[in-house]
């Protein structure tokens, strides 16, 4: 679970323009830190399935909203993926 200082942290890392709480950016960076959260979870309990099923659905959530920044603007899109460390 994100604690909300870490949340309040991520967002004002990622926003684009004052008061943004809802871009792309801000979500794949909320969405990245709860897929750590859970992976380490799992790490230690091999057999939870439905943190497991959890997961998967985080990462596909997060895969659409990369998708969606890379076909609308792909400066963006670059940008966030190397700040997160994520593959492309």
């Amino acid at each position: 679970m994100i604690t909300i200082e870490r949340k309040t942290e991520l967002i004002e890392e990622y926003k684009t323009h004052e008061g943004d709480t809802g871009s792309c950016e801000v979500q794949i960076a909320l969405l990245t830190e709860r897929i750590k959260n859970i992976t380490g979870h799992l790490k230690t309990h091999k057999k939870d399935h439905t943190s497991r099923r959890g997961l998967l659905m985080l990462v596909h959530r997060r895969s659409t909203l990369l998708r969606y920044l890379k076909r609308g603007v792909p400066q963006r899109y670059v940008s966030i993926v190397k700040r997160l460390g994520l593959r492309k």
